[in-house]
């Protein structure tokens, strides 16, 4: 049998393609208007501009991460188990913890902005009289109050597609009013305004969509099922702290990189280098919807103990992820500096060294980007906070040497490292874990019924 014909008769690979075709698409269309909002707020704004509308977005996206308690993760992990195990009451109190929790946070979040937006402005900006930016921008946490945990529900609905069609919405409208400011000379305010509209409609489209799956799924009194039907309750709280501690860590040591820019160089470098890692940024286009569709179905197959089933899957789209991601790898090395000089201008063009040095690092990343959601449906959310932390750690070591000295271009390879070392430590993990004799056992069991 053909490497192809494997491809197209597994059934299982098959879903996972045509449900993240379905978001890629969508998501597709969305990448063309965000590049050409990129191109218009760079050319309005300049460099200086850019970055700071790129802090102030940063800065409240970064609060919101470090107490977010990633529930799109905890609803597909036990949620996705108890729906696949008909234990309806269950799976309703967990989407309603989450829910719950979730709000909790994002007011949490804003409240925070709120208060430290003063001191954002002063240690991350050399402009004054702004700290309302970060202010008006943080509303948008309030509206995004439940977007983790629909996620987890379209996830585990199969209707994650629907997200794309609700971020192309929002990117139209976006893109429609900073194609205004750009014609007739708006101002940062404007664009400003232009995102968080995006995030408003993205939000409460989200939640609403995530309701009515779970009206047709658990009926119309679903939010009534008490929480003391949680009987894993112990469980869900261990995987959410795990998972809360994780995703502080990789905001602060990952995706927080505007912000430690911002701390250490001009906000016009900062304008540089947010170009550079905006057009990188585009190679996680093709994988989020692999991402998003994948995480369940590793899910229910550990759940399932199909080994075999599971090793053969992660083959596949690790196959597939390579051969795209490769491309787009080196697209990005030959064509960068055209890229950003169609991108943004002859302005950003310095901006190319840290694109390249940031381009090896995304490619490896999102090659093997099955890497955390193989451990924590394995049962391991603890393995990759010890990780990310340590190689962390040594990034953010390493980044008060290198970055005042060699600025942007050692921000990207310090990033690039973070992603290599942190990774490829996960998955060595990962599949030591199921090629364990635990897992061998059920394939032996496997192979011999199929034998029969």
């Amino acid at each position: 049998m053909s490497l192809l014909s494997k491809f197209k008769d597994d059934l299982l690979f098959a879903r996972v393609i045509r449900s993240s075709g379905k978001l890629l698409s969508a998501n597709t269309i969305s990448l063309g208007l965000s590049v050409l909002q990129g191109v218009m707020v760079a050319r309005l704004l300049l460099p200086e501009g850019l970055g700071l509308i790129r802090v102030v977005m940063a800065y409240a996206s970064t609060v919101n991460s470090i107490l977010s308690f990633r529930m799109s993760e905890l609803v597909v992990r036990y949620g996705g188990e108890y729906l696949g195990h008909d234990e309806k009451d269950k799976a309703a109190a967990v989407m309603k913890a989450a829910g719950l929790a979730e709000a909790v946070v994002s007011l949490l979040a804003f409240l925070i902005v709120l208060g430290t937006a003063g001191l954002a402005e002063k240690y991350l900006t050399e402009s004054t009289g702004i700290a309302w930016m970060f202010v008006i921008y943080a509303v948008g946490l309030l509206a995004n109050f439940n977007v983790e945990t629909s996620t987890g529900i379209l996830q585990v609905t199969h209707k994650i597609e629907l997200q794309g069609v609700f971020n192309l919405t929002q990117n139209v409208i976006a893109t429609l009013i900073i194609g205004a400011a750009f014609l007739w000379n708006g101002t940062l305010p404007i664009v400003l305004g232009a995102y968080l509209l995006g995030k408003v409609i993205l939000g409460l489209a989200m939640f609403i969509a995530a309701q009515l799956q779970l009206y047709k799924i658990l009926g119309a009194g679903w939010w009534r099922i008490p929480l003391s039907r949680l009987t894993t309750a112990g469980d869900l709280i261990r995987f959410a702290v795990s998972s809360n501690i994780s995703a502080t860590i990789i905001k602060i040591f990952r995706e927080s990189e505007l912000l430690w820019v911002a701390f250490f160089l001009p906000t016009e470098i900062v304008g540089l280098y947010s170009v550079a890692y905006t057009l990188v940024s585009f190679i996680a286009i093709p994988a989020d919807p692999l991402i998003s569709t994948t995480f369940p179905e590793i899910n229910r197959m550990v759940v399932q103990k199909a080994w075999s089933k599971l090793r053969d899957f992660l083959r596949k789209v690790t196959t597939l992820s390579f051969a795209y991601n490769l491309v787009l790898g080196l697209g990005f090395i030959l064509f960068g500096r055209w890229m950003i000089l169609i991108y943004s201008g002859a302005e950003f063009v310095d901006a190319y060294p840290a694109l390249v040095a940031l381009t090896i690092g995304l490619v490896f990343n999102y090659i093997l980007f099955w890497n955390r959601p193989l451990l924590l449906s394995l049962g391991l959310p603890d393995f990759p906070i010890w990780v990310t932390l340590s190689v962390g750690l040594v990034k953010l070591a390493l980044a008060f040497w290198l970055i005042p000295t060699y600025g942007i271009v050692a921000a990207g390879a310090l990033l690039s490292f973070y992603y290599i070392a942190s990774v490829g430590i996960m998955v060595l993990r990962g599949v030591k874990e199921i090629y364990s004799p635990e897992g061998v056992e059920p394939q032996r069991h496997e192979d011999a019924k199929t034998q029969r």
